[in-house]
C-alpha cells in the first residue's frame, strides 16, 4: 500500500489547499457491491431543511461554507473528520467519505474507497508510470490524467468510487533497486516535475474552466527523499534518508514544487521514512519512538501541519491530546478545514452530483474504445527499442513462423504493475504477435523466478523458427513495493535460457524486457545472435498489442529511457542506503544518475531507437550571454566563480535566449523523436556532468526536416545548486547538447 506522512501547507490560491496526509496504512477488504448512488452531503431535495445551512448554500464563497460547517462541529465529531474514512455528522446531513483511493495509471481496486462490479467490472488501465514516463510527451501526460479522473467521476457516480486520488507518485528513481520505482517518471527532476505537474492537471482540471473546482483531487506522494523499502533488512519504516541540502534542494525536492507550483495539487503525502531525523504519526511512535506517548504523536503532527491521517491513529489519540493541552482545538479547525475546501472544491457539499457539472457519466464512459486506444498508444510511445542489428522491423509477409518463449510471454497481470485496477481486458504480447504471423509458445519457466528453465524445449522450438523472441523480465514478485532487489541480474536461470537459446536458433532473435528497472544485460548487448532488445516497461492493458505493432513495424518506436541502466558491478558497491547523488573521489563512490554517475553504463538515460535515421544541426544559439550586474555587486570588484540565480541580472530580458535546432528525418519512413537539450555547466560547486534543460516530440515524415525551438532562461535553466541549497549561475563555458551536436557557450559579466 502507499506509505503516508506529515506536515501541511495551503496553497497560494485561497480556494487551494496542499495537504499532506500521513499514518499507518491499514488493510481493507474490497467491497463486492456498489451502492447505487454516490456519497454527499447537503441533499436538499430529500432533505430541503439542510438548505438553512451555510455551508449548504452554493451561493457563498467556498470558505465562509467551511467556517460555517466546522462552527456547527463538536470536539468529537471535528476528530472524525482526521482520518481516511471520515464518519460523517447524519445530524448535518453529512455521511461517511472514504478519503482513499489510487490512480496511478487507472482507476485501482487498491484502497477502500473504490471498487469494481457487475455495473462497472473494469477500468481502463495504462501502462505503469515508468513506461509512460519514457515517452517524454507531457500532453500525454495530461491526456491520461484526463481519462483516468472522467473514469473516476463517472464511478463515483455509480457508488463505485471517490474523488481525492493518492496519486502519482513523483520520487526520484535513484536507485535500480527500488521495487516501487516502476510507479515514478523516472530518475531525472525535469522529466519528474513535467510529469507531475501535466498528469495532477490531468486529473483535476474541470471542463469549466474554474480554477477553484476540482474534477478530482490528485495528491504527490511520497514527500520526500523516498526510495527504499526493504533493502538487506532496511525496511522504510525506520530508515533515516540522511540527504545534504545540496541533493535535497537539486534532485528530491523540484517534483514537489511541480506539483503544488505548476500543477496546483490539492494534497501530498508524507512518506514512512525519516528524513535527517523523523515522520509518520503510528510509525514515528511505535517504530521509531520519536513520542513517548500516543497523545504526543497526534499533537506533534497536527501541529506540524498534518490534515489527515491514513488510518485511524488520530482518531483514537487526538481527544486526549486535546485534554492534555498538547494541541489546540483551534489547530484541529485549521486542519479539517482544508479537507472541507478539497470536498467543497470538489462538490461534494453541493447536494446531487447528478445535478452538476459531471453528473451524466456513468458506467457508459469508462473502457470507451477511445480511452482503450489511449493505453495502447501510450505503451507504443513509451516503448523502447534498444538494440536493432537490422532485423527489425519484421515482415509479416515473410515470416512464415515465430517462435515465443519467456515467463513474460503471455502474461496478463504482470503487465499493469502495481497500484491496478481490474482492466476493461488484456492482449497479452503472445496474442498481439500471434495476431500477426503464426506463432508456436513455450513458457520456458513456470514463473519470473525460473528456478528451472526448459532450454531443452526452447532450444529446439528455436531451431525450427524463422525468428524467436524472448519475452523475460520481472513481475512483483521480483520488484514491489516492500520489495528491493539485490543484483540486476536477470532473475534464475533466465540468462542461461537467453543465452542457450541464443545459440540455437534458426534465425535472429529478439529479447523483450518487461520491467520497472533495468537489468545488467550486458550479455544480450553483446551477442551477435540477439538482433533486437526492447524495453516495454509494465506495459498496460494494451502491452501485446503495443509490442506487435512495434515488431512488426506498424508504428515506429520513439520510447527513450528514462532511468540508467546500471552493470552488476555498480550495485555490488554502492549501497542502497546512500542518498548521496554526486560522486566521492575519496572513497570510490561513482554517483547516482546519468547526471552524476561517473562509470560505464549498459545503457544510458535518453536511449533509444528508431526505424528511421534522425540528424541535428544548430540553427541559432548565442556564443556569449553577458549580465549585467549593478555598479556595487561584488563580482564587479572581486573574481568570482559564480553568480546568484537571483537579483537584477535575473530580471533583465538579456538573461533570457532561444536555441533553435534543425532536426531532419533521413531515413525511409516517417518516424517521431524526442529532441533533447541537455547542458554541461562549469565545474563549479558540484555541478552535474550534465542535466536535461528541455525536450520537444516531434513528428517527421521521411526526408522530412522541422526547427525546434527552446527558450532558455540563463538565472533559472543554466544555474546549479550550491553546497547549502542556493542556485548559482556558473561564470564560464557551459556546452549545450543535442543528440551528437554540441554547442559552446560563454556566460560572462
Amino acid at each position: 500500500m502507499g506509505s503516508s506522512s506529515p506536515l501541511t501547507r495551503r496553497n497560494r490560491a485561497p480556494s487551494s489547499v496542499l495537504l499532506i496526509f500521513l499514518g499507518f496504512i491499514l488493510c481493507f477488504s474490497h467491497l463486492s457491491n456498489a451502492q447505487s448512488k454516490p456519497a454527499f452531503a447537503c441533499d436538499v431535495d430529500t432533505n430541503p431543511s439542510l438548505a438553512a445551512y451555510g455551508f449548504c448554500n452554493t451561493v457563498l464563497k467556498i470558505e465562509y461554507r467551511v467556517a460555517d460547517l466546522v462552527a456547527r462541529l463538536t470536539l468529537q465529531e471535528k476528530i472524525g473528520f482526521l482520518v481516511n474514512k471520515a464518519n460523517g455528522v447524519t445530524r448535518l446531513g453529512i455521511p461517511t467519505y472514504e478519503w482513499w483511493s489510487e490512480a496511478l495509471h487507472g482507476v485501482s481496486y487498491v484502497g477502500p474507497g473504490t471498487h469494481f462490479s457487475g455495473l462497472v467490472p473494469g477500468a481502463t488501465s495504462f501502462p505503469q508510470v515508468i513506461l509512460t514516463a519514457a515517452s517524454f510527451n507531457v500532453s500525454l501526460f495530461q491526456a491520461i490524467g484526463k481519462v483516468v479522473s472522467t473514469e473516476a467521476r463517472a464511478m463515483y457516480n455509480v457508488g463505485l468510487a471517490g474523488l481525492t486520488y493518492w496519486s502519482p507518485n513523483v520520487n526520484i528513481f535513484r536507485d535500480p533497486r527500488w521495487g516501487r520505482g516502476q510507479e515514478t517518471p523516472g530518475e531525472d527532476p525535469l522529466l519528474s516535475s513535467k510529469y507531475a505537474s501535466g498528469y495532477v492537471k490531468g486529473l483535476q482540471e474541470t471542463d469549466c474552466g474554474d480554477a477553484n473546482r476540482l474534477k478530482v483531487a490528485a495528491c504527490c506522494k511520497h514527500y520526500t527523499a523516498y526510495d527504499v523499502d526493504n533493502w538487506k533488512g532496511v525496511e522504510r519504516y525506520n530508515f533515516n534518508a540522511v540527504v545534504n541540502q545540496q541533493d535535497m534542494d537539486d534532485t528530491y525536492q523540484p517534483p514537489f514544487k511541480s506539483c503544488v507550483v505548476d500543477g496546483n495539487v490539492a494534497s501530498v503525502m508524507c512518506s514512512y521514512n525519516q528524513v535527517n531525523d523523523c515522520d509518520s504519526v503510528d510509525v514515528l511512535y511505535k517504530n521509531q519512538h520519536y513520542t513517548k506517548t500516543p497523545e504526543e504523536a497526534a499533537a506533534i503532527s497536527i501541529n506540524a501541519g498534518l490534515d489527515l491521517n491514513c488510518g485511524s491513529f488520530l482518531g483514537q489519540h487526538t481527544e486526549a491530546a486535546v485534554k492534555a493541552g498538547l494541541v489546540s482545538e483551534a489547530a484541529i479547525n485549521k486542519a479539517i478545514s482544508n479537507n472541507f475546501l478539497t470536498l467543497m472544491r470538489l462538490g461534494f457539499f453541493d447536494g446531487d452530483p447528478k445535478k452538476q457539472i459531471y453528473g451524466g457519466l456513468g458506467p457508459k464512459d469508462v473502457c470507451t474504445p477511445a480511452n482503450q486506444e489511449l493505453a495502447a498508444e501510450a505503451a507504443r510511445q513509451g516503448i523502447v527499442l534498444l538494440k536493432n542489428t537490422g532485423c527489425l522491423p519484421l515482415s509479416h509477409t515473410t515470416i512464415k513462423s515465430l517462435a515465443v518463449i519467456g515467463p513474460n510471454a503471455n502474461v496478463t497481470k504482470t503487465m499493469i504493475g502495481n497500484y491496478e485496477g481490474t482492466p476493461c481486458k488484456y492482449t497479452t504480447p503472445l496474442q498481439g504477435l500471434a495476431g500477426t504471423v503464426p506463432t508456436t509458445y513455450l513458457q520456458g519457466c513456470s514463473n519470473v523466478a525460473c528456478a528451472v528453465a526448459d532450454v531443452e524445449g526452447a532450444t529446439k522450438l528455436a531451431a525450427d523458427a524463422d525468428v524467436t523472441m524472448l519475452v523475460m523480465g520481472a513481475d512483483q514478485s521480483i520488484e514491489a513495493e516492500s520489495r528491493d532487489r539485490v543484483d540486476l541480474n536477470l532473475p534464475g536461470q533466465q540468462q542461461e535460457l537467453v543465452t542457450q537459446v541464443a545459440k540455437a536458433a534458426k534465425g535472429p532473435v529478439l529479447l523483450v524486457i518487461m520491467s520497472g528497472g533495468g537489468f545488467d544485460i550486458t550479455f544480450a548487448k553483446n551477442d551477435p545472435k540477439i538482433a533486437g532488445i526492447l524495453w516495454v516497461g509494465y506495459p498496460g492493458e494494451a502491452g501485446g498489442i503495443a509490442i506487435a505493432d512495434i515488431i512488426f513495424g506498424r508504428y515506429n518506436p520513439s520510447g527513450r529511457l528514462p532511468m540508467t541502466w546500471y552493470p552488476q558491478s555498480y550495485v555490488e558497491k554502492v549501497p542502497m542506503t546512500n542518498m548521496n547523488m554526486r560522486p566521492d573521489t575519496s572513497n570510490g563512490y561513482p554517483g547516482r544518475t546519468y547526471r552524476f554517475y561517473t562509470g560505464e553504463t549498459v545503457y544510458s538515460f535518453g536511449d533509444g531507437l528508431s526505424y528511421t535515421k534522425f540528424s541535428h544541426s544548430l540553427v541559432k544559439a548565442p556564443r556569449v550571454v553577458s549580465l549585467r550586474l549593478e555598479e556595487n555587486h561584488v563580482c564587479r570588484s572581486s573574481e568570482c566563480q559564480s553568480l546568484d540565480a537571483v537579483g537584477p541580472h535575473c530580471e533583465n530580458t538579456v538573461s533570457g535566449f532561444e536555441v533553435q535546432v534543425k532536426v531532419r528525418n533521413g531515413g525511409e519512413r516517417e518516424g517521431v523523436h524526442t529532441v533533447f537539450l541537455f547542458t554541461t555547466p562549469p565545474e563549479v560547486h558540484g555541478a552535474p556532468r550534465k542535466h536535461l534543460l528541455g525536450f520537444e516530440k516531434i513528428r517527421l515524415g521521411k526526408m522530412e526536416e522541422a526547427v525546434v525551438k527552446f527558450k532558455v532562461d540563463v538565472c533559472k535553466d543554466l544555474s546549479v545548486v550550491d553546497e547549502i541549497g542556493k542556485r548559482k549561475i556558473g561564470l564560464g563555458q557551459h556546452r549545450l547538447h543535442v543528440g551528437d551536436l554540441k554547442h559552446s557557450l560563454s556566460i560572462r559579466i
